[in-house]
């Protein structure tokens, strides 16, 4: 290990960066150093490479776990500004400590960091070596709640990590530290005291007084304005405070202090230090940005060819690369459609590294024509003969003689006009300066920068390749100038090819081991994961891991299917604990067999040809350690009974406002109840939802939803099952969390429908009670989805049908109130609201009619019944019975006033009534209300009733005049009108048809 971490120091130094030292005090990572946390602030260059030990008492584990320590060594580096090519250096000081490239698997992986504590974040990779993570890749955008300029490229080297790969061995304990002695017999001793003393017996009450003295002492070094200082005693503060997190010995509202304390002492502490170095006229200069690209002169093409246009980039998250390619071709395309220019087809394709426009059949300019510009009218343009100033100016705008311009009619109005022909321009003049536009436009849902001026992007845009047949295309924008060659896998011996003609583009990438062709990449992972599985004798759930194969997709350029295995012994745990990690953690595919049951195998993708058997070798290893962690949490999480970790979820914030963890399951435990009574549930499944309502949420504070938070709910069942509890409340529990997206599964139990429904009405009205109501795009309270959610339990419940949303909503605002928080009244319209509109969301996106859909809508409140409603509308629509009784009714309702004041029935005198229309109108009403009487929702018993009422609603509107100059026949009238309405309003929104 010493050998690699003076083969890092060589490479980083011969690569300009200074070598220091690690911090004399404990830091959770590299980054808080304050050679990279304080001196990434302000223009200074500043290239540093550093060994720094990180102290994670979270990540105690006792020596135990082959990965997980709670001390590990990291190699920090900081590159000050970005220079260009930091994912290539990183690559070479792979190669320097000895990787072969071209066998293992090296891949970047999304991720996007952040760390609260220090007001910092930024985007960039995981770096997974043969599916480990051995590196953090980093591009700072902001520290200590300063905007960074330039922006610092950070690499974190996990040392443990990368050796266990490099020495081949499956345990930190085993590493060679130096010749003869191994990792294990330095540290190991350590290892376990320090998690002795973190996970037991670390003193809570010095720890905390610790806290508060650092806390102070920091403030005291900020007001005598020592950054540095006072920065060092909020590291203090952090490691502090991650040792009583260790020690489960924090509570919300102390989580809570503590982290707006350190991080409002770290932003101060930031701030100082970049007012200190500007005081100081920075001592290191000043680093410059990249210089402007100067674009080639613009060459002739004469022929009609097509365009190819590569945008590259560094590894783009793989929910970017479909998103990505629609918005370049709907920007190409909006942005040729507003010139003359003609073309034939545009195809946007993608990988993680690069977005391909090809547009065939391009004219090589575009036509002439011929401009007509209006000037002011022609009254105002003359005054006795002579030119006014309106026309004077008009003239000189467009560079013309008042003598040159004409008359033209507009709608019958004289206007003067100048007619200019408008010379075409060539292609290559148009696509040089709309393709600019293209790159500089770019943005995804969440953007960074790095060297480059002016651009601004989901990843950096690091090269542009743009032919217009065999011709090169210049563009030029901000730092980067176009050329003719692309970047292909960086292990290929010509990591750099030339490109010489736009046909057959994707073909040329194939022949370099690149798919650009999403569908061709998806039916690969696919086809070979299949091809993998079958040689163990098992299959792949491509429906169930559809998902999860289209991010597969998206995160390699050419998916090279590896199968591995784990130990049978692992099957003991839980299946959807070990499937999830597979999934969150690896991206590998489960492999099944026949019966559906899990195999030992996985199946995982490289990115292009590879040794397998390192690969294989590599990832087994990775997974082992998950396997590991995940039994650890397993053992730990089965001393503790349910309804102990429900007493632990008053030390979890739901919500600042809105209070803890168990806060928020008391209420969902209360409402569920009333749920239950409302819906009128078996005695049996009442007693469930009660009991079950008492152990709510509990698993939140167990060790394994903490680390696999998409668990909740499963490790509930799995709990409570073997604490006891009935298999029905143990059921409950999971379906609580049901469903889990807009799709997904729902509760196939009345007790666990009840408990959905609850913490759905619980979430939304809360998160309108506070106003944090989604917005657009942003949603991060998961709102709509746990609208919709509730949507559907109420929709395929039969049991629960009658349930209202108002009711849930009421209920739900009734436990907030009693908890002390304001309910307006105003707050729970715009939940309904929002839960209306998604309900016609889900019928229009359905494929209903938009008026049917519509006239249902006041069934919003009741959604099963609107289901039931819509499907009795779409039966009888265009029968001549409905078709009459719609006509009736609208009729009757487009006379009756909107507020219907004038129909009051307590207010008029009804013996005015004597006409014999309206007797039998009267008669007719009264027939249908009795036939309805219990049934005056159904619509087609409204349907089946009505042939007499329609027929009388004619004749009275053919017989009698309803507005009558007496105004009390007007109002009786009006009033037996008012009851026909209302023997329809319980039904639909008439008037929508």
């Amino acid at each position: 290990m010493q050998d690699a971490i003076l083969t890092l120091q060589k490479y980083w130094s011969d690569n300009g960066c200074m070598i220091t030292q690690p911090l004399n005090t404990e830091v959770g990572a590299g980054t808080a150093n304050p050679s990279t946390a304080l001196r990434v602030i302000g223009p200074e260059p500043w290239s540093v490479a550093y060994v720094e030990p990180s102290v994670r008492p979270d990540d105690s584990r006792y020596g135990e776990n082959p990965n997980r320590l709670q001390t590990h060594t990291q190699f920090q580096v900081i590159l000050k500004p970005d220079p260009g090519n930091p994912q290539e250096l990183y690559l070479g000081s792979l190669r320097a400590l000895g990787i072969d490239l071209g066998a293992h698997d090296v891949r970047f992986v999304e991720d996007n960091w952040a760390s609260p504590a220090l007001g910092a974040w930024g985007l960039g990779w995981e770096v997974w070596l043969d599916g480990m993570e051995i590196t953090q890749f980093t591009y700072f955008q902001q520290v200590g709640g300063v905007t960074l300029s330039p922006v610092s490229v950070e690499i974190t080297y996990g040392l443990e990590r990368i050796l266990m790969n490099l020495q081949g061995v499956s345990h930190f304990k085993d590493i060679a530290y130096a010749p003869g002695i191994t990792y294990g017999e330095v540290f190991g001793q350590n290892e376990y005291e320090m998690s002795r003393h973190y996970l037991d017996d670390a003193d809570v009450e010095t720890n905390h007084r610790l806290f508060e003295s650092y806390a102070s002492e920091a403030r005291r070094m900020l007001d005598l304005e020592l950054p540095i200082p006072a920065y060092t005693y909020v590291l203090k503060c952090s490691h502090t405070f991650n040792v009583l997190d260790a020690r489960g010995a924090l509570s919300t509202t102390e989580r809570a202090k503590a982290f707006s304390l350190m991080r409002g002492l770290t932003h101060e502490s930031a701030k100082l230090w970049g007012q200190r170095r500007a005081a100081l006229e920075y001592p290191l200069g000043t680093a410059a940005a990249p210089a402007p690209a100067v674009r080639a002169a613009l060459p002739t093409v004469l022929n009609t060819e097509t365009l190819l246009f590569e945008i590259g980039v560094e590894e783009l998250p793989y929910a970017d690369v479909r998103a990505a390619t629609d918005g370049v071709r709907e920007a190409i395309t909006s942005k040729l459609a507003a010139t003359r220019l003609g073309h034939g087809a545009i195809t946007a394709m993608a990988t993680p590294r690069r977005m391909v426009i090809t547009v065939e059949k391009v004219e090589p300019r575009e036509p002439d024509t011929v401009k007509t510009v209006r000037g002011p009218k022609a009254a105002a343009a003359y005054r006795d003969g002579a030119p006014t100033p309106a026309l004077l100016g008009f003239a000189r705008s467009q560079g013309a003689d008042p003598s040159d311009v004409q008359v033209l009619d507009v709608n019958g109005v004289d206007y003067i006009a100048l007619t200019r022909e408008a010379p075409g321009r060539t292609a290559v003049e148009v696509l040089s300066e709309l393709l600019a536009e293209v790159v500089s436009e770019l943005r995804s849902s969440r953007n960074m920068r790095w060297n480059d001026p002016s651009l601004s992007f989901s990843r950096p845009v690091r090269w542009l390749l743009a032919l217009l047949g065999s011709t090169p295309l210049p563009i030029a924008v901000s730092a980067l100038a176009s050329g003719t060659t692309t970047r292909v896998h960086r292990t290929a011996p010509d990591p750099v090819v030339q490109v010489t003609s736009a046909v057959g583009y994707a073909h040329f990438l194939q022949m370099h081991g690149i798919m650009l062709d999403r569908q061709s990449r998806r039916d690969a992972v696919v086809r070979g994961a299949h091809e993998a599985a079958a040689e163990v004798g098992g299959f792949i759930d491509v429906a169930g891991e559809a998902g999860l194969i289209d991010e597969i997709t998206d995160i390699v350029e050419y998916p090279h299917p590896v199968r591995g295995s784990f130990d049978e012994g692992y099957l003991d745990l839980p299946p959807s604990v070990l499937t999830t990690v597979m999934r969150k953690h690896q991206r590998y595919l489960p492999v099944l067999d026949g019966e559906g049951r899990l195999m030992p195998y996985f199946i995982t993708f490289a990115n292009g040809t590879c040794d397998d058997d390192v690969v294989r070798s590599g990832n087994e290893g990775v997974l082992r350690a998950r396997y590991e962690d995940a039994a650890f949490f397993w053992r730990t999480d089965l001393k503790v009974s349910p309804q102990d970790f429900r007493g632990r979820l008053d030390k979890l914030t739901f919500e600042d406002r809105l209070g803890t963890v168990a806060d928020r399951a008391d209420r969902i435990a209360a409402l569920a109840r009333d749920l239950a009574e409302r819906a009128g549930l078996p005695q049996d499944a009442a007693a469930t939802v009660r009991r079950a309502g008492e152990l709510a949420k509990f698993d939140l504070a167990s060790q394994m939803v903490v680390e696999f938070s998409s668990l909740a709910g499963v490790m509930a069942e799995e709990y409570a099952r073997r604490a006891g509890e009935s298999a029905e409340v143990a059921r409950a529990l999971a379906e609580m969390e049901l469903p889990r997206s807009s799709g997904g599964a729902l509760p196939a139990g009345e007790a666990g429908a009840v408990l959905s429904l609850a913490d759905r009405f619980d979430l939304v009205t809360g998160m309108f009670v506070i106003g944090a109501v989604p917005t657009g795009s942003s949603d991060p309270y998961g709102v709509r989805r746990a609208a919709i959610g509730l949507l559907n339990v109420l929709r395929s419940v039969p049991g629960l049908a009658g349930l209202r949303v108002a009711d849930g909503l009421r209920a739900a605002a009734e436990r907030y109130a009693a908890q002390g928080v304001d309910v307006p009244a105003e707050r729970l319209a715009e939940a309904a609201e929002l839960i209306t509109r998604r309900y016609e969301q889900q019928l229009t996106e359905a494929g209903h009619e938009h008026r049917l859909v519509q006239a249902v809508l006041v069934w919003a409140d009741r959604p099963a019944h609107g289901d039931r409603t819509l499907a009795a509308l779409e039966r009888h629509v265009g029968t001549e019975a409905f078709e009459g009784l719609t006509a009736a009714l609208q009729r009757v309702l487009r006379i009756l006033p909107g507020d219907g004041a004038e129909g009051g029935a307590e207010a008029v005198d009804r013996t005015r009534l004597t006409a014999p229309a309206e007797l039998r109108l009267a008669e007719s009403a009264e027939a249908v209300r009795q036939a309805l009487r219990g049934r005056e929702d159904d619509l087609t018993a409204l349907v089946e009733v009505s042939a007499p009422l329609v027929a009388a609603v004619n004749a009275f509107f053919d017989e009698v005049l309803v507005m009558d100059p007496d105004l009390a026949v007007r109002a009786a009238r009006l009033a037996l009108l008012e009851d026909v309405a209302r023997l329809a309003r319980t039904t639909l929104d008439w008037s929508a048809l």
